[in-house]
């Protein structure tokens, strides 16, 4: 067995061993996906294999006639010569891990994850492997996080300010995964309900039918005739900033969740007046203990800073690694 069990191929990450790919950027007979925002998850395969939870996101992205397989977490199936299994990533609602076995080596794609603890996710689950693709979309040193449960409650804070001087709080957020882990962290300070941009509602619909507890939400659509806004939270994806969508927000103030925020440059670049650091990937302190809890005796690092992973394992940690290339974008506005 070639010790090359996935490697970068013209429509995405490819097993030869199973004949299949992971997460291909364009359409292939098999394909395992391990989430479901759209750098991952592409139209056109003829048959997915993903986790139970992620079906229902991968039906909105993928069409309701695509062929899915939905596996529950650490269930074997055979593909080809390989055993593949799904593990917890802690990223969105049904993103995985993909394992692959054969021949004596284990291999672990990780996709996007995180290690903060979520409660609209499974938890992060460490999968011992020889080869450890990891995402490197925060690998700086700079990047930390702060508990969300903290961030929430500045956010909080943030609307009830606004709200006391009549002035709507437009948050700008991811419309999968993003959005509806604020509102499920915001419970903790509330159960007051919020408005949601058009391409949010059946997002948040999915995570609902699948048991995750959120503050109540109505569409911006639904806010009656004349109706101000001046004690509201918005959430909004980032694309609707500067949209004529915004006009009915008079006199708004407008923050951005995004890991991005912890560089306050960033924040002033793109003209929010508050920015929250809350990100749904690893961050550098995490990244580097996932990296050694692995056991990984080779580290393949994708999308962000892989120059500056790559050069911390060689030549700090002693771990065998190297770039590769993949058309993933990491935090994106999806």
């Amino acid at each position: 067995m070639s010790l090359e069990l996935i490697r970068p191929g013209r429509r995405g990450l490819f097993c030869e061993a199973g004949d299949f790919h992971i997460d291909p950027w364009r359409p292939v007979p098999r394909a395992v996906i391990t989430h479901a925002h759209a750098d991952h998850a592409r139209s056109g395969s003829d048959i997915y294999y993903a986790q139970h939870d992620s079906v229902p996101l991968l039906r909105k992205r993928l069409g309701p006639h695509s062929l899915i397989r939905g596996v529950d977490y650490g269930e074997p199936f055979r593909l080809g010569q390989t055993t593949v299994s799904l593990h917890p990533a802690g990223h969105i609602l049904g993103s995985s891990q993909v394992r692959v076995e054969a021949g004596g080596e284990v291999w672990v794609a990780s996709g996007d994850y995180k290690r903060d603890p979520d409660p609209t996710c499974a938890d992060f689950e460490v999968v011992p492997c020889d080869t450890f693709i990891t995402e490197a979309t925060f690998a700086l040193p700079i990047y930390r996080w702060r508990p969300v449960a903290a961030v929430a409650g500045d956010i909080h804070a943030w609307w009830q300010a606004n709200a006391a001087a009549d002035r709507p709080s437009v948050l700008f957020c991811y419309a999968l995964g993003k959005a509806q882990r604020l509102m499920a962290e915001l419970l903790a300070y509330t159960d007051r309900g919020i408005y949601l941009h058009g391409a949010m509602v059946p997002l948040v619909a999915a995570y609902r039918d699948a048991g995750i507890a959120m503050l109540p939400s109505l569409p911006v659509s639904a806010a009656g005739r004349g109706h101000r806004f001046s004690e509201d939270l918005i959430l909004a994806p980032p694309s609707a900033a500067g949209s004529p969508w915004m006009r009915r927000f008079r006199g708004h103030s407008t923050g951005f969740a995004s890991g991005w925020m912890r560089i306050r440059g960033n924040r002033r670049r793109r003209g929010y007046d508050r920015g929250f650091v809350v990100s749904d990937h690893v961050d550098w302190p995490d990244l580097l203990r996932t990296i050694r809890e692995t056991g990984a005796r080779r580290v393949l690092a994708t999308h962000g800073r892989t120059d500056v992973l790559v050069r911390y394992l060689n030549e700090v940690e002693g771990v065998a690694a190297e770039p590769l290339e993949t058309l993933y974008s990491g935090e994106s506005d999806d």
